[in-house]
């Protein structure tokens, strides 16, 4: 029997926050519509207080931004960009062109083709997330994708050297400096000085994921992330300081993370609780952390691996650590989840930063139908047919008889006309 000893938000708590934010962002776009720079430019005074005399970084400036970094901050983002570049170029191998012929004379085929432009945001309000440069940009330009530009609001008054290096380092062909639903709309939409793309990726807050909520349809998108999930899946193989540090790294992304325990071993869950309440008194990001701990931290307690199962697949979360005696079993049983990080050696920050695999995930259930950010999210995969007369003839046969089913008189007709034509 699943036992809650700590529950999180209620949902019409976060029901209300969303339609506030629904209303702020439709206003926004709608005014970035009609005003195009005029309004990204008041928009990013306002909300970041940010108003240079070109939101767009010159060679110079990007420049600048690189000699600020440390040689072994540089190196580092090599190596975790060349991780992500490596997954990425393998994944495209899996993605295969194809054609055949299903009847004689009938030939069938799909092409892979990459979008033409991306823009891609890089978070960096509290935390500037260096890593979503590598996520997107990198994968970006495996895919093929000929345009890929990317925008990420100030930090401190000023682009953020490393995510600018990180962008540049990637490939991205324009940088903005430039945050929020105004970078969003102006990337989609486009403004006098902004080109529109055909895809937005990236994460960000609520506003920008109601942004692309919105956009999308005018544009593609990646997925809706919403705020950081994580659910760590666990038995007493296992102790509460791994647990509570593992929890707890992902709580610091923002007060309405939710972090959750799942385990069958009720002394694990209070030793947990227990070790998650001493490590914020120490923790550095421990205001932002604590308060997500308390009003989205949950601890469940299951009777068996069974249990667990069902309870993670409900939950469907972004990432799902799962440190119990047999953690294959999850991997062959699960089927909800953004990324699986199997074993105490692994955990959700090596996926965030550097391990190869993309960090931009699905959160809100939203694992029950889509996966995570890819190679393969950048390309889109259109199909053609060539045939010969003698197959149109026998296609056509099958396709008047079933437009007349319809009642489709055109349709049935542009096989009729191919039936006259070829059939004698």
């Amino acid at each position: 029997m699943i036992r809650y000893l700590k529950k999180g938000m209620a949902a019409d708590r976060q029901n209300e926050r969303d339609a506030r934010i629904q209303s702020a962002v439709e206003g926004i776009l709608g005014d970035i519509t009609e005003n195009g720079d005029e309004a990204v430019r008041r928009y990013s005074q306002q909300f970041d207080g940010w108003s240079p005399e070109s939101f767009r970084l010159s060679r110079e400036q990007i420049d600048d931004c690189c000699k600020r970094l440390d040689p072994r901050d540089i190196a580092d983002i090599r190596f975790a960009q060349e991780q992500i570049r490596n997954f990425a170029r393998i994944q495209l191998e899996a993605l295969n062109d194809v054609e055949v012929e299903t009847r004689p004379g009938v030939v069938l085929g799909h092409r892979n083709i990459p979008v033409s432009s991306v823009g891609c945001y890089v978070p960096g309000g509290k935390y500037p997330l260096v890593a979503s440069a590598h996520m997107s940009v990198v994968t970006a330009r495996v895919a093929g994708v000929e345009r890929v530009i990317a925008a990420s609001p100030p930090f401190e008054g000023a682009p953020n050297p490393a995510v600018v290096t990180a962008l540049d380092l990637a490939g991205a062909d324009e940088i903005y400096c430039l945050g929020g639903v105004q970078a969003i709309g102006a990337m989609a939409l486009g403004t006098g000085t902004i080109s529109s793309v055909d895809m937005i990726v990236g994460p960000g807050n609520a506003f920008v994921a109601e942004a692309k909520r919105q956009l999308f349809g005018r544009v593609g998108i990646d997925l809706l992330a919403g705020p950081t999930e994580t659910l760590v899946i666990a038995d007493d193989s296992v102790d509460g300081e791994l647990c509570a540090a593992d929890l707890l790294g992902q709580a610091e992304h923002g007060p309405d993370s939710p972090a959750i325990l799942l385990t069958n071993s009720e002394d694990l869950a209070q030793a947990t609780m227990a070790e998650v309440e001493r490590q914020l008194t120490v923790l550095p990001t421990a205001a932002i952390a604590g308060q997500a701990w308390r009003d989205c931290g949950q601890i469940i307690v299951c009777d068996d691996y069974a249990e667990m199962l069902e309870k993670a697949d409900e939950i469907g979360s972004e990432h799902v650590q799962v440190m119990t005696r047999d953690p294959q079993y999850f991997l062959d049983n699960m089927r909800n989840y953004g990324a699986l990080f199997l074993g105490p050696e692994t955990n959700v920050s090596y996926g965030d930063k550097v391990i190869g695999t993309n960090h931009t995930l699905p959160t809100r259930q939203a694992s029950r139908y889509t996966g995570g950010l890819w190679v393969g999210k950048f390309i889109k995969t259109c199909t053609y047919q060539r045939i010969t007369e003698e197959a149109s003839v026998e296609i056509g046969e099958y396709c008047s008889r079933l437009c007349a089913l319809e009642g489709f008189a055109g349709h049935k007709e542009q096989a009729d006309i191919r039936l006259r034509r070829y059939a004698g």
